[in-house]
Order: C-alpha cells, then structure tokens, then sequence
C-alpha cells in the first residue's frame, strides 16, 4: 500500500486558518500556529463578550428607566414593584424604549405603578 502525504490536507488547514485570521497585526495574520492561538483568544474574548453585551445593555436600560422615573418624582425600585403589582409585564428594554420615545405612555405607566403601590402605614 503507498503511502499517503498530507500534502493537501496540511495546505487546506493552513489556508483556512489563516484566512479566519485575515486582518490580525503581524505575525499572528502569517504564521499558522500564531494565527491558530489568536483565533483560539478571539473566540475565548468574543464567548465572554456576548454575556458581558446582555449585562451592559441591561445596566443602561435600568439607568434610563431610573432616571426617568427620578423625573417624574419616583424610585426605580417602588416604580417595578408597582409595575409588577399591577400585572404590567413589560421588560426593562421597552420600559426604557417608551421612557425615551413616548413620554405621556411613561407617565401613564408611573401612575398605574403608583397606584397599585400602598404607601407604608404612618406610625
């Protein structure tokens, strides 16, 4: 039986390799096994980024929905809870949508949380 050369096998590896590495800086856009760990680093950084992308937008859609809520004379905190007292299930990300984009549904919205909330009894 002959034998059998890597040849191209080797040479399709090597080309897909360093063409998912296209635009890397220097070596790391040349060399097979540089390229091989900078894409191994790339994917690690991209996995961790998208979760840390979900928690980012979350945090800013809270801010906005916070700082709205401080303008109209409420807590972002007793503005949920009333929200969710109320049955209104609306996520932080059209909370925040209806808070920049339609003001006077904001309002509406703060009024329902408001009113569903009792106040703490006065001792």
């Amino acid at each position: 039986m002959p034998r059998v050369r890597k040849g191209a096998a080797r040479t399709k590896a090597r080309r897909r390799i360093l063409r998912a590495a296209r635009g890397y800086w220097g070596t790391k856009s040349r060399h097979k096994q540089q390229a091989k760990v900078a894409l191994l680093r790339a994917g690690q950084f991209a996995y961790r980024d998208r979760r840390a992308r979900r928690r980012d937008f979350r945090r800013l859609w809270i801010v906005r929905i916070s700082a709205a809520c401080r303008m109209r004379g409420t807590r972002y905190s007793r503005f949920m809870n009333g929200l969710s007292q109320a049955g209104v299930s609306l996520n932080r990300k059209m909370l925040s949508q209806i808070a920049i984009e339609d003001p006077a549904t904001f309002d509406a919205l703060v009024e329902k949380s408001e009113t569903t909330t009792t106040a703490p009894a006065a001792k």
